[in-house]
């Protein structure tokens, strides 16, 4: 007895297949976009150009490099605050950069909840896309 409800073989074979094609689509772009996405440098200079800092794709210091001129103005603190600032401002590029390169297989609320470190909202959206619910 066959039920009208029933999709066919045929059709769940196929749809199968689509399924696969897509997985095996995404798994080849996911290691070159990974590849670039580790390669991220973001340099950022201050607002007075005395400042400037290089982070990789986690906002990880890489590089700083201080105009002579900054002792011009020994300011401990305020040097502290520009250097702090003017990293900060390179990590949200880098960030962005990261969600702009991983977008086409990572949603990008999905990307920004697992670099927010928000692990209840990322696996709740993972769960809702498998489920079919976006």
């Amino acid at each position: 007895m066959e039920s009208l409800d029933r999709p066919d073989a045929a059709a769940m074979r196929a749809y199968a297949d689509e399924l696969r094609d897509m997985f095996r689509q995404i798994q080849d772009a996911g290691g070159e976009l990974h590849a670039q996405a580790r390669a991220v440098q973001v340099t950022e200079r201050s607002r007075d150009g005395l400042v400037s800092v290089t982070v990789g794709p986690r906002g990880e210091l890489v590089r700083l490099d201080l105009d002579p001129r900054i002792y011009r103005r020994p300011d401990a603190r305020q040097l502290a605050d520009t250097i702090v600032e003017t990293a900060e401002r390179a990590a949200a590029k880098a960030r962005e950069r990261i969600a702009e390169i991983l977008e086409p297989v990572v949603p990008r609320a999905e990307l920004d909840a697992h670099l927010d470190g928000d692990l209840e909202t990322a696996m709740t959206q993972l769960a809702e896309r498998m489920g079919g619910r976006r």
